[in-house]
């Protein structure tokens, strides 16, 4: 009974030093680590969202580009990091939901050594082809490549980023033979689209939408199940001719395992306020998508749900890093 009764006072001791901390948050500058290269759209994305809580806080936000091993290194250094609130991390579709099945041996367990604080954004990706190819939409695809079985190729960023991985959800939908020709960066893959080096590809809204608008390539969908308000006239992949499709990439801020859920608490608030912001929204509207926002709880159910989609995948493709 003692024993018990000890354990609970600890509890409500550590709960209310916990709250007594979140009140005093932040004290002093808090690192917020971007695991990719500057000039991304993960590091436009995580300069924007520090900016805004070095307003709101009044202490700096800083961030620490930390690249590495498809965006892994990074997170590590978080799951690593004292659990105290001071080191944040703007994590992704490939280091979180695709990492697990991916790496032989991620240094990270995204579920239990991370604690989730909010999900930011689900940007989706553009289907797009050469305007050279006699398709109009995603149903007109689908038959020309089962008419013309291995004629087509698609590119991509590389083996297991999210639009080969979108790319090969849709090959497992439709049964089209497709190639896979793996690029350095979604740019390249784009280029030699409109080229006709290639006939399409899963690309991000940044790198097609100039293209799109010139004409230099077709757009036949857009791979999330809403429409964007980007582009509000062209369909999703869905509505084009492949119901059930759906697919997005993923950008979530996350803390150290065992950060109090009072701080926890306190920053889902303040980082849910920036979310909520017009210049905010405005700026993620170039990228196509929109700031999502939502609770801990949330984020972690959707951390649970994307890696078991997207690990399934890539099991079922034998690909390893």
């Amino acid at each position: 009974m003692f024993r018990k009764t000890l354990v609970a006072a600890s509890v409500v001791l550590l709960t209310a030093a916990g709250a007594a901390s979140a009140a005093d948050y932040p004290a002093r500058p808090v690192r917020f680590i971007v695991p990719f290269a500057p000039g991304g759209n993960t590091d436009v994305q995580g300069r924007l969202i520090a900016m805004k809580l070095s307003e709101r806080w009044k202490q700096q936000v800083v961030v620490d580009n930390r690249a590495g091993a498809g965006g892994t290194l990074g997170v590590e250094i978080l799951a690593k990091a004292p659990a105290d609130g001071y080191t944040l991390a703007l994590a992704s579709f490939g280091n979180i939901l695709v990492g697990p099945s991916l790496f032989p041996k991620l240094p990270y367990d995204p579920l239990k050594d991370l604690a989730p604080v909010v999900l930011v954004s689900q940007p989706p990706g553009l289907l797009v082809v050469n305007p050279g190819l006699p398709v109009k939409n995603v149903a007109e695809l689908i038959a020309y490549g089962k008419a013309n079985p291995g004629k087509l190729n698609y590119g991509s960023a590389g083996n297991g980023t999210w639009n080969h991985l979108f790319a090969e959800h849709f090959k497992a939908l439709t049964g089209v033979q497709m190639t896979h020709i793996p690029y350095k960066g979604a740019n390249l893959a784009v280029t030699d689209v409109m080229s006709g080096q290639i006939q399409l590809s899963f690309a991000p809204f940044p790198a097609a939408l100039p293209q799109i608008k010139s004409n230099r390539l077709r757009v036949l969908g857009v791979t999330s199940m809403q429409r964007s308000p980007v582009l509000p006239d062209v369909p999703t992949v869905a509505e084009s001719g492949l119901p059930g499709y759906s697919a997005a990439t993923w950008f979530a801020m996350l803390a150290p395992a065992n950060t109090p859920k009072p701080l926890i608490d306190r920053i889902n608030r303040d980082a849910n306020a920036v979310l909520a912001l017009p210049e905010v929204k405005a700026a993620f509207a170039a990228d196509g998508t929109e700031p999502a926002g939502g609770t801990p709880e949330q984020l972690r159910e959707s951390m649970r749900s994307g890696i078991a989609q997207w690990g399934k995948l890539v099991r079922e493709l034998g690909i390893r890093l």
